[in-house]
């Protein structure tokens, strides 16, 4: 009865989150207290909510000021010698075109965030890609799976997500999934060196001077200022280009050697960047109250995830959905589970939100491989593989931003773009397989 009082909760919670009857911060809230409490557990929820709360809180924390971090380093204009560098660099080949709109991609989407990545890398490489008739595509295909890796940083989400959900911390789930990611940019390469040379032999090579590069910016920056309202001019910081990249490098070389934990690395990382970028003190107010919306829409999803696996946890839920699917799957699957963990994170991913995948149905098959000896880490790394399928899925708010910013239809870039992520996905698998981050 237990087990299927907590399958109930999580169809129910699934149901709500996708039909959009109730967000999922509130169902993560509201749906487990319900159930705990039809459940006979009157006494001690409060304690199960509370342990919840904090088994999340490190993860919270650090959400909170990776994203003030990066948020800041956009603000200051730290990527912007990179765009015109690359704008030198690529000019009329479509190869280094297209290789050069992933590497940007790349270093752009190092705060996990769609949204900006897709504005400054569109911003940067459409007037390039229309100047030369490339299509355009694949500008939106390399975009998609530039953000599908990188999208799997602690900060970016799913990961903080699964973090949260099966109460692990970052350093055994993120720092062995670094080879893997590394791959799949590499993947995100390959894709571009294919796609650039198909268009160098359609459309060929043109020479461009220096002036069609001047009218290449002024495009840029008419794009940018369709896209938003804020004009940056006033908050970049030229002459501290150096000083961020400096310390950039040094959080992440700090964050891989497991230095500090991750949530004292950024508190000291945002109060540096804050300090040197913006010493005024109504300066520094208004960048945090500028990216308050988007640390609050994260970090309020975690702590509230706490309370559902608290629950879940407190109540012992979770630990007869486990047997109950144990009894179910034949035993030679059952040490399979990291693979097959991965292989179906992708049609999961892409039909249904992070927030149910991850908070509903990972913790269920965590609990499940654990009875089988398979540490709950493994789960967790390979849950997140299916990220580039993801990124495509209708539920994913960014993609709408991306196909709009470029003005290609929706539908024809699923078309396009599908086989791509999937592919993306499958490499950093046998990528996972042979690194040993997930085990076979």
């Amino acid at each position: 009865m237990l087990a299927l009082l907590g399958y109930c909760m999580v169809a129910v919670f699934m149901a709500l989150i996708m039909t959009k009857r109730m967000s999922a911060l509130l169902a993560l809230i509201i749906v487990p207290i319900i159930f705990a409490l039809i459940g006979g557990f009157y006494t001690g929820i409060g304690d199960m909510m509370l342990e919840g709360i904090k088994q999340v809180a490190p993860t919270g924390v650090m959400l909170v000021f990776a994203i003030l971090y990066f948020g800041i380093m956009i603000d200051a204009g730290l990527f912007e010698p990179i765009v015109n560098t690359i704008l030198r660099i690529v000019k009329g080949d479509p190869l280094k075109i297209a290789l050069g709109t992933v590497a940007l991609a790349s270093l752009v989407a190092l705060d996990g965030d769609g949204t900006t990545t897709f504005i400054i890398t569109v911003t940067a490489m459409l007037p390039l890609y229309k100047k030369l008739n490339m299509n355009l595509y694949m500008l939106a295909t390399l975009a998609l799976l530039s953000i599908g890796v990188m999208n799997m940083t602690p900060w970016g989400g799913p990961t903080a997500r699964v973090i949260s959900s099966l109460q692990l911390t970052t350093e055994e789930v993120f720092l062995p999934l670094i080879p893997v990611m590394a791959a799949g940019i590499l993947f995100a390469f390959l894709a571009a060196w294919y796609f650039g040379i198909k268009e160098r032999k359609r459309i060929g090579i043109r020479q461009m001077d220096d002036s069609a590069i001047r009218e290449l910016q002024a495009a840029e920056e008419q794009i940018a200022a369709a896209v938003s309202r804020e004009s940056l001019t006033d908050l970049q910081r030229p002459k501290l280009i150096w000083v961020n990249a400096g310390l950039t490098i040094g959080l992440l070389i700090a964050l891989i050697a497991g230095l500090l934990p991750l949530p004292v690395l950024f508190m000291l990382g945002f109060a540096i960047a804050a300090m040197i970028n913006y010493p005024n003190l109504v300066q520094q107010k208004e960048r945090i109250a500028a990216h308050a919306g988007n640390v609050l829409a994260v970090v309020a999803l975690v702590f509230a995830s706490g309370i559902f696996t608290g629950i879940m946890n407190g109540t012992e839920m979770v630990d007869a959905m486990a047997t109950a699917l144990v009894q179910v799957i034949p035993d030679q699957l059952g040490t399979q589970l990291p693979l097959i963990t991965a292989i179906t994170s992708m049609p999961f991913t892409y039909f249904m939100a992070n927030d149910p995948y991850y908070y509903g149905i990972i913790p269920i098959i965590g609990e499940t491989a654990a009875s089988y000896n398979i540490p709950m880490a493994e789960i967790a790394r390979a849950s997140v593989l299916g990220q580039p399928a993801h990124v495509l899925s209708p539920l994913y708010a960014a993609g709408y931003l991306l196909v709009g910013m470029i003005g290609i239809d929706y539908g024809q870039n699923q078309h396009f773009a599908l086989k791509w992520a999937v592919a993306s996905s499958l490499f950093m698998i046998i990528a996972a397989i042979a690194f040993g981050v997930i085990s076979i």
